[in-house]
């Protein structure tokens, strides 16, 4: 399955490592420490050139790094909810 973040950008899902909120992950120093690390190393993608309101962590499968980081302008919560994870956990 895929996950679209926006403009022509989608992901598969199984890629996914988290779903983040900006406003609420960036207030811890070692996320915005990540961020900032990420960025340096060319491993974020901007898919939108609205204000940003999550970023997607994601890793091709059985790979520790590098991660890539897409930064959305679709909410943390919309984007969950693409995803069907939330379905999934409450069929269980």
């Amino acid at each position: 399955m895929y996950l679209h973040l926006g403009q022509d950008t989608v992901v598969r899902t199984d890629e996914i490592v988290g779903i983040f909120d900006l406003d609420t992950s960036t207030v811890s120093k070692r996320t915005r420490e990540f961020l900032t690390k990420a960025e340096k190393a060319g491993r974020v993608v901007n898919v939108s050139m609205e204000l940003p309101k999550s970023f997607v962590l994601c890793a091709k499968q059985g790979q520790k790094e590098p991660h890539t980081l897409y930064i959305s302008q679709i909410s943390s919560a919309t984007l969950l909810k693409r995803t069907g994870f939330i379905e999934e956990i409450s069929l269980k």
